[in-house]
């Protein structure tokens, strides 16, 4: 066999395998490839929604925990000024009950004073009468005088 008419067959052969490959296999490998190349995109693209997604997720996140400190914040000064507000009543409260017993102390201890004055006087008024009459019994001299008194 001839080398050159070999090679010439085994040339035809090759492209014949080319072009029935070309026709036939490479669409088909194309299609592969155009599939897997489709699916690697949709894959990016949905990883980077996600990416996306997650720092709305953390920007909502952040936004949310920020609402519920200024929130909490709020309810701790309320709550602050309610506490304040109580004390103050209670403060009040005291105040007024402190005056009232001492209100009430200060009319006792003057309706206290007056009896006192008015049983002094009473009783001052009884010596003054016994004394008179005890001088009036008898001549008072300097030394009955002295034993009166003591």
């Amino acid at each position: 066999m001839n080398i050159n008419l070999t090679l010439i067959i085994q040339g035809l052969a090759f492209f014949a395998v080319v072009l029935l490959v070309m026709k036939y296999g490479w669409p088909a490998f194309m299609a592969a490839i155009e599939e897997r190349q489709k699916r690697i995109a949709e894959g990016l693209a949905a990883a980077e929604r996600a990416r996306a997604e997650l720092r709305d997720a953390d920007a909502r996140v952040a936004e949310e925990i920020k609402a519920a400190r200024h929130q909490a914040a709020e309810i701790i000064d309320r709550a602050q000024h309610q506490a304040n507000l109580l004390l103050d009543k209670a403060r009040e409260d005291a105040i007024a009950e402190m005056q009232r017993h001492k209100a009430a102390a200060e009319t006792e201890i003057a309706a206290a004073t007056v009896r006192a004055r008015e049983e002094l006087s009473m009783r001052v008024g009884e010596l003054v009468l016994a004394g008179a009459s005890k001088i009036l019994q008898r001549e008072v001299d300097a030394s009955t005088h002295r034993q009166m008194l003591d």
